[in-house]
């Protein structure tokens, strides 16, 4: 059967518009072949405007393209997933960024009360939103039923909006917890950072001042080769102020605290995932 489209969106929010806006840069798409459909009359006039098609529901998303992205919140799964039971042909692949939602919980979900969930082909991704500036962090899992090479649309559209990783299913509640929720973190400290600059007196310069140490230490972790603690002790000279804010730190036990911290964030996913 010939499909017009080559992935329909089902579920068009932000980190949908995020992986569209630059598959559509790169080349990686064309906006004539991508389909989409959302509730949403306002997300749905926003991909329009890229000019991709939006369909009247999932159900014409589903039989028009060669391959979907499903792009909805994970608690609406069980609402979505019906509208797709008996329209998933062999050929196609199904592309899901439901956080938590493991392949088999997504297969079974959409497959209903057929014996077809072992071989629906479900690739599972977990992007993080620096994607929205192409900086973004995704890793990528096959599922029990996808064959060699059904990955392929998706490394190239993940890649489109920065790294992307193949890692087995079963590390993916590890790569929510550091890559996914990630950016929190950072976010968390710049938050930190943010309020000592204004106690500090430097409020009219605070972000500016976080943001840019930020980014700058960021490349220079990823461009450099160096282990982020050997980058840290050459910032540290002896009887500095830097030295006297990481024996602070230490003293506090921060660093122990945000592992623990992820450790609770992969344990949140498994709880999430229902550890399938």
């Amino acid at each position: 059967m010939s499909r017009r489209y080559t992935l329909g969106f089902i579920g068009a929010g932000n980190m949908a518009e995020a992986i569209l806006r630059a598959a559509l840069a790169k080349g990686v798409l064309e906006p004539e072949r991508v389909a989409a459909f959302d509730p949403s009359p306002d997300r749905r006039r926003i991909l329009a405007d890229l000019g991709v098609a939006i369909l009247e529901d999932n159900d014409s998303v589903a039989t028009q393209s060669e391959q979907l992205l499903l792009a909805i919140k994970p608690q609406a799964l069980a609402q979505v997933a019906p509208t797709l039971t008996g329209l998933i042909q062999p050929s196609q692949v199904i592309i899901s960024i439901l956080a938590g939602v493991s392949t088999a919980r997504l297969a079974r979900a959409i497959a209903g009360d057929s014996d077809d969930a072992q071989s629906l082909r479900v690739i599972r991704v977990m992007p993080n939103t620096p994607m929205m500036v192409g900086q973004g962090m995704s890793a990528i899992a096959l599922g029990p039923g996808a064959q060699a090479g059904d990955e392929a649309l998706a490394m190239r559209l993940f890649s489109a909006g920065g790294r992307v990783i193949r890692v087995d299913e079963s590390l993916m509640d590890a790569v929510t917890a550091v890559s996914g929720s990630g950016p929190a973190y950072v976010f968390y400290l710049a938050e930190a950072m943010e309020r000592a600059a204004g106690e500090l007196g430097l409020a009219e310069h605070a972000r500016l001042l976080v943001s840019q140490t930020l980014l700058g230490a960021a490349m220079l972790l990823n461009e450099s080769g160096q282990p982020p603690a050997e980058l840290r002790r050459r910032v540290t000279s002896p009887g500095g102020t830097t030295e006297a804010a990481i024996k602070h730190l230490d003293a506090s036990r921060a660093q122990q605290i945000i592992v623990e911290a992820i450790h609770a964030a992969c344990r949140r996913s498994l709880e999430l995932g229902g550890q399938d």
